[in-house]
């Protein structure tokens, strides 16, 4: 073994070591609904962690022990703020000072809808500047495959240091369900593919520190193609189930019940539901990351697109049928109050990110509809990528309910007292079946 060798071999024992007896500092890049969790529970894990956003105000509040995310509780970030476990800062300069770097940042979709790469870009830049020998660098953020090798370790290894000798460099894909209280980053299995062999024994010793599971493949692509391949397994098959909410309306069939029956099936049918649109930062958006790079290898993803065309189109088929239902009533759109329940992409958390009630808002104040709505876990409409609403959240009261002439359900968050909702509602779409158990005032009722 040559000293280089042996060197790098220094290295990444040192490390481990660091890892296993938690002396390790974790940095964590972008604290949102998946870098937060994750300082968290690096921190409640014992390892001292530093986290990073261009967001001061977030820093602020992390540092004072607020949270800014609702399904993370006060009163479980404050033991690890409080005890210096966790603490966050904006000055990208102290890159240096951890031993693992985890990037948590956002990778959205250009106007175009192909890959922005900025935000890994940036970042890749700014730990570049401070990268020292030794360090762990992995990237977490939903990409295409081979951007960990194509883009980010060229930044990298920019300032002199090699991967797989001086510093280690590897992809593992974040697994964050926001609200789920079944699963969260603790109990997740962990898939990890480094840039070398011992690029992945370092990935998977930090993050074996926290999870249980670790799921070592050979290559970051791997690693890169696996949230691929979990997160268009659900896009193509809420397509489908979308696909055939529209056909069996038309054909008088309950969709609704079709998926009950089928769901008794105890092999070869897994559970899909139909919804208003896709939201969220995964689904709607992560697809189109691999159709941009399979045109590189001149290979259709007709699957993908297919499923992603039906699933873009969800909002204006409910507004069409929101038209239908209030055209049997005798009222036209335009002129018309609509009040949407639930703001939020998903249920119980405040996350608007490509939420299809945005689109709503948009769709229908286009055709003239006086629009409002309430969330109980969204307050007040903030900016988003693509939409800016000056809009508040209004409390649920009989008046508000019985003053709208359709109340459309976007969002089946728990708190809703459907029976309260129906009965004090002129005439209620629900894209959600929340509504399925409500006995008392069917006739007010309609599925879309």
């Amino acid at each position: 073994m040559t000293p280089s060798q042996q060197n790098d071999c220094r290295r990444m024992d040192e490390l481990v070591e660091h890892i296993e007896g938690r002396q390790a500092e974790v940095g964590v890049i972008g604290l949102g609904y998946v870098g937060l969790p994750l300082a968290m529970l690096f921190a409640e894990k014992g390892f001292r962690v530093l986290g990073f956003d261009t967001d001061q105000s977030k820093v602020e509040r992390l540092n004072a022990g607020e949270s800014y995310i609702a399904h993370i509780p006060e009163e479980r970030l404050k033991p690890v703020v409080g005890t210096g476990r966790l603490s966050a800062t904006a000055d990208f300069a102290r890159l240096a000072e951890p031993d693992a770097i985890l990037i948590c940042v956002p990778t959205p979709l250009t106007p175009q809808r192909e890959p922005d790469l900025s935000c890994v870009r940036d970042t890749a830049a700014s730990i570049a500047a401070a990268l020292r020998a030794g360090q762990l660098v992995v990237l977490e953020s939903t990409t295409w495959p081979g951007t960990t090798r194509e883009v980010v370790n060229p930044i990298l290894e920019g300032g002199g240091l090699r991967c797989g000798e001086h510093f280690f460099l590897a992809y593992s894909p974040e697994r964050e369900d926001p609200g789920n209280p079944k699963f969260s980053a603790g109990n997740i299995p962990k898939v990890v593919g480094g840039m070398t062999p011992d690029c992945t024994k370092v990935a998977a010793a930090l993050y074996g520190a926290v999870v249980p599971q670790i799921v070592q493949v050979s290559s970051p692509e791997v690693a890169e193609a696996t949230k691929q391949l979990e997160n268009i397994f659900r896009a193509v098959n809420v397509g489908l189930v979308n696909e055939l909410k529209i056909l069996f309306h038309r054909m008088g069939i309950s969709i609704w019940e079709v998926i009950d029956a089928a769901s008794t099936k105890p092999f070869g049918f897994m559970r899909f539901t139909p919804g208003p649109g896709l939201g969220g930062h995964c689904l709607p958006i992560d697809p189109h990351y691999l159709t941009w790079r399979a045109r590189q290898f001149d290979v259709p993803t007709r699957f993908i697109e297919l499923a992603g065309e039906i699933n873009t189109s969800m909002p204006s088929y409910v507004v069409g049928r929101l038209v239908e239902e209030m055209n049997k009533e005798g009222k036209c759109l335009k002129g018309s109050r609509i009040l949407l329940l639930g703001m939020a992409y998903k249920p119980d958390v405040d996350d608007l990110r490509e939420s299809p009630a945005l689109r709503f808002i948009e769709l229908l104040t286009e055709q003239g509809a006086i629009v409002s709505y309430n969330d109980p876990h969204i307050p007040r409409l903030h900016h988003t990528r693509r939409y800016a609403f000056d809009l508040s959240s209004e409390e649920l009261t009989p008046h508000v309910l019985s003053s709208a002439d359709c109340v459309l359900v976007v969002t089946d968050h728990r708190a809703y007292d459907w029976d309260f909702i129906v009965e004090h509602a002129k005439l209620i779409l629900d894209t959600r079946n929340a509504t399925k158990r409500v006995s008392r005032h069917r006739e007010k009722l309609r599925l879309a």
